[in-house]
């Protein structure tokens, strides 16, 4: 399963930097390939698929199901810290789910490490779909954000972060620009795809994480997304030596940095509940 998922990753890889090439010519890219690919419906049985798996052998933390307008309940993993400094919602990136590699690791390390995690499951497509195909599901990802901070707000929690990684923290700026909402006082993106759009709108200190090893796409934006977070108070970019998009064996490192930046966003504020 392992070896499977890394294939996969690395097909995803060649993919995306061959895309994100072409998209550098501009948003006409993108409309022109959603003008000429047919659209896909949001794929709840791969939800479910993924959901069915987590719920078989999940140990740490609780599942809790948070309800749509439209109905829908999607899967949201809550992992208390023991004496937590704040709470984050992690975002994972395209197709996966609230507990794949990276982001079980995420979502149990940072409630070891002092911060109450909910791990939500984001919006997906069939494993065909391309990137630029998930755009029309923003609003639906920026709804599950906010049912995810509403469930954090009635928990007591007022040190709220999102740690996103991918198509994930791509999904949280969409949200964080849109918002009126103020309860979010930190977001850490990892390997963010897309770029960031409408940072004039976000008003809380960001951390940027890629890796030196990342997608290309993620490595050729660095120096642009650095610009503008440099007009954002408190907020900083790290690039983490040999780590690649997913990580791997880096994860330690990766938390460290996170978990150092949650702790200035919100060292004056005041403590969970």
């Amino acid at each position: 399963m392992a070896s499977a998922c890394a294939r996969c990753r690395s097909h995803l890889r060649s993919g995306l930097d061959w895309q994100y090439r072409k998209a550098r010519f501009g948003g006409l890219f993108v409309l022109l390939v959603l003008a000429a690919v047919p659209a896909f419906a949001q794929d709840y049985e791969r939800e479910k698929r993924w959901s069915d798996s987590i719920l078989k052998t999940l140990i740490i933390g609780k599942a809790e199901w948070l309800q749509q307008k439209n109905g829908h309940r999607f899967l949201a993993l809550y992992t208390e810290a023991e004496k937590p400094r704040g709470a984050d919602i992690v975002a994972h990136g395209r197709g996966w789910s609230p507990d794949f590699e990276l982001y079980g690791t995420l979502r149990t390390r940072l409630a070891e490490l002092g911060y109450t995690t909910l791990s939500i499951q984001l919006p997906v497509l069939p494993s065909t779909a391309i990137l630029g195909l998930y755009v029309p599901l923003y609003p639906d990802a920026r709804e599950r954000f906010q049912l995810a901070v509403d469930f954090l707000k009635a928990k007591g929690h007022r040190n709220i972060g999102i740690v996103s990684h991918s198509l994930g923290a791509t999904m949280a700026n969409q949200y964080l620009i849109r918002t009126d909402d103020t309860a979010v006082g930190a977001w850490a993106f990892i390997g963010i795809l897309q770029g960031l759009v409408e940072t004039f709108r976000v008003k809380i200190p960001v951390l940027d994480v890629y890796g030196s090893l990342d997608w290309i796409v993620v490595r050729q934006g660095a120096s642009e997304r650095n610009a503008q977070i440099q007009r954002m108070a408190g907020s900083e970019q790290v690039e983490v030596q040999d780590a690649k998009h997913f990580f791997e064996d880096k994860e330690e490192e990766l938390l460290r940095i996170v978990v150092a930046f949650l702790d200035k966003s919100f060292h004056d504020r005041p403590v969970a509940k």
